[in-house]
């Protein structure tokens, strides 16, 4: 408890100081640093709010210890004991909250996130599995009241899609999202087939990190800009008007495309915030390829090939292979209902983590 209490003290006098440096007139005109700052005292509010709670628990818990030695009313020492029960009961839960709240937050967590489906193995069914997906991934995001928009998409020759690019805002995306990224397998009867066998197929799914501006400046001479007519949904000026957007990023060779907007101008603004979070992240994947190799809920970004999860149709069953996870409500999660699967999750990676820490 005494170690707990000397991580809490710390934690409540930098967020005494960082209440102080975010109304400091300097620190507001650096735009960065102010960011910086709010985003840490955000983060530090929940630890201090429970650290106040464990204070008042274990002060209230000092004075029925108290009036049990000293006091001799039976009435009195009954009311001290049943103090004392209920009180010792909200001890563990709280301390386990606080450990899993003095865990450092991934810095990348808050931001909002690029969400890619990729077809793989497994032709037409394979493009039919990945629309199935972006449709999971929908109504989970419609759930979460997240705004998504589709930035780039190759449509599957039987429906689907062979890629789909997703750009997608709200409260931690990308924290949430981020235990997606792998190969999504599925077993089922594929509609393209005519004798009814079980196939298996696969899609890729990788979610990235969107980079802010503070993250990266792009040099606008490394940037080659090219037009073309958009195709898809959106009537016939779509395919009469020079509204597609291609960026060419010429020392990393990343090409990024838009075609979701009628204005080519709202096209080039969301192309450049990929391109920025496609360079952001070949960075970002030193790192990730680093946390996947000691924690088994992450697959590193280098590894597409790593099967995170099944969808078994014939069975009605889910297996998330990374934590011996199954479930047998496979219609209403691939109707958006995997929140479930991602609290076990980040449960898990916590859990990882404290063990980690020597906090376990």
């Amino acid at each position: 408890m005494s170690m707990l209490l000397e991580k809490l003290d710390g934690v409540k006098i930098r967020f005494d100081e960082v209440a102080e440096l975010i109304t400091d007139p300097s620190i507001i005109n650096d735009m960065k640093r102010f960011v910086k700052l709010n985003k840490e005292f955000k983060q530090l509010e929940p630890v201090v709010a429970a650290y106040k709670k464990y204070k008042d628990i274990n002060s209230n818990l000092a004075v029925a210890k108290e009036i049990l030695n000293t006091e001799k009313d039976e009435e009195m020492r009954d009311m001290a004991k049943q103090e004392l029960e209920l009180l010792e009961s909200q001890i563990a839960p709280l301390e386990d909250e606080i450990k899993f709240l003095l865990l450092p937050a991934d810095p990348e967590d808050d931001k909002n996130a690029v969400l890619e489906i990729r077809a793989g193995t497994g032709g037409d069914e394979a493009s039919i599995f990945a629309g199935d997906l972006f449709r999971m991934y929908s109504k989970y995001m419609d759930g979460k009241g997240w705004k998504y928009s589709i930035t780039s998409f190759t449509d599957g020759t039987s429906g689907g899609y062979k890629e789909v690019v997703v750009e997608v805002t709200g409260n931690k995306v990308y924290g949430t999202l981020k235990y997606e990224s792998g190969v999504h397998r599925v077993q089922r009867v594929p509609q393209t087939e005519t004798q009814g066998r079980v196939h298996t197929s696969a899609a890729s799914v990788a979610v990235l990190p969107e980079a802010e501006e503070f993250d990266i400046v792009l040099n606008q001479g490394d940037i080659r800009k090219d037009t073309y007519c958009s195709s898809g949904p959106g009537g016939q000026s779509v395919n009469t008007t020079y509204s597609a957007i291609r960026l060419t990023h010429i020392p990393t060779g990343i090409v990024v495309t838009c075609q979701d907007e009628k204005s080519q101008l709202k096209n080039l603004d969301k192309a450049m915030k990929e391109l920025r979070t496609r360079i952001y992240n070949l960075e970002h994947q030193k790192f990730l390829d680093e946390i996947a190799s000691k924690r088994k809920t992450m697959v590193s970004t280098g590894d597409r090939s790593a099967k995170i999860r099944t969808y078994n149709y014939p069975q009605g069953r889910m297996t998330d292979h990374r934590i011996g996870l199954t479930m047998y409500n496979l219609p209403s999660i691939m109707d958006g209902d995997i929140q479930e699967i991602i609290d076990k999750l980040q449960f898990e990676e916590n859990a990882e983590r404290l063990r980690e820490s020597g906090m376990a």
